[in-house]
């Protein structure tokens, strides 16, 4: 049928804009709306970069509340087991958890386990679990086997294809699970000896008197001492006297740590052998950390001897240090202490130098 209007646009009406469809954001806010995202983005990446080594620190803390029982029990923190496959799981999940986000270079397995180390011991000073004294002193091990574990977990999740979550865990679980059956309880004694010498400008005589009676001790004339720089308490006194059953030097240290120092062995101006007597006072609690406590169950100085051998005019003071070391880690406890020790000795011996000498020329 003809159309009877030829004029009309027979083109069909655009579709009214439906009152459910938001307007179109002007150009403007578009451009803060990207902004907005990029911020948080800036705040989400360095979080999600923390959140491996939060990660192994909270792993490694989780194993140190299990492992939290008295020197010697079945679940002490000194333990083989403990000392050596927690730092290799806290490095081994920092990695995983990291190779789940993106793949990390090699240089990121090996050094950031030492951040979630460092975390970790930081937590056990906050709950205080461990002092100042240990973590110094465990610290360069635990970084190594930590790096060990996040090597390890890198070679298998980036060229094996291994990730398996539950495996990935167990291996938190593996401390825990020796140490049911038994395993790595062994604490070998290791009996050692140190021994160094000074040449002191004063007779023997002079020196008998500093070795016998040092009182007013500053922190400055020993604080060079590793030993006292990681924290254990610098001497204030040692004061002898003498009675049926021979010397008797009585020491005493900052935070109130207190001992007796026993010798029937002895010849004025010549030697003296010194053995050490700790009371239940001796060490009061959180004077020491438990595991470098002396006389405790991992470690003692069982004897100290000075010898004093004229050279003209001069003297030279000698001092022999006997130790105990008993751990499941002797190869590194062992060296350590005869480190620290050996350190002390040739402090000791500068105190005894400078003293005499002063007495001397006084």
């Amino acid at each position: 049928m003809n159309d009877p209007n030829p004029d009309r646009d027979t083109s069909a009406p655009s579709p009214a804009p439906s009152p459910a469809d938001p307007p179109p954001l002007p150009p403007e806010a578009h451009a803060a709306y990207a902004a907005r995202v990029a911020k948080i983005r800036r705040f989400d990446r360095p979080l999600l970069a923390l959140l491996p080594v939060l990660g192994g620190a909270l792993i490694g803390l989780a194993l140190r509340l299990v492992f939290n029982g008295e020197a010697g029990s079945a679940w002490a923190p000194m333990l083989t087991v403990f000392i050596l496959l927690a730092p290799v799981a806290i490095g081994a999940v920092t990695v995983y958890l990291a190779e789940r986000q993106q793949a990390r270079r090699l240089r990121y397995h090996f050094f950031a386990p030492w951040l979630s180390v460092t975390l970790c011991m930081a937590g056990t000073m906050l709950f205080m679990l461990e002092g100042a004294i240990c973590i110094v002193l465990i610290w360069p091990l635990f970084a190594v086997l930590a790096s060990i574990g996040g090597m390890l977990m890198g070679a298998l999740c980036r060229w094996a294809g291994w990730s398996k979550t539950p495996t990935v865990y167990s291996l938190a679980f593996l401390p825990v699970l020796l140490t049911l059956f038994g395993v790595g309880h062994d604490e070998p004694w290791r009996i050692e000896r140190v021994e160094r010498s000074v040449l002191v400008q004063a007779a023997p005589a002079a020196v008998w008197r500093q070795l016998l009676d040092a009182d007013h001790i500053r922190a400055a004339e020993v604080d060079r001492a590793w030993m006292y720089r990681i924290g254990v308490p610098t001497p204030l006194a040692g004061l002898t006297h003498e009675d049926a059953a021979g010397l008797t030097r009585e020491v005493r240290m900052g935070k109130g740590i207190h001992f007796r120092q026993r010798s029937a062995d002895w010849q004025p101006g010549r030697y003296v052998q010194w053995q050490y007597q700790f009371a239940p006072d001796s060490i009061p609690p959180g004077a020491l950390d438990d595991h470098v406590e002396i006389g405790g169950h991992y470690f003692d100085l069982t004897g100290t001897r000075y010898t004093l051998v004229p050279r003209g005019a001069a003297t030279e003071l000698r001092i022999r240090m006997d130790y105990r070391v008993s751990t499941g880690f002797n190869w590194y406890a062992a060296p350590l202490a005869r480190w620290l020790i050996g350190d002390f000795s040739d402090t000791i011996l500068q105190f005894y130098r400078h003293r005499a000498e002063a007495a001397a020329a006084a």
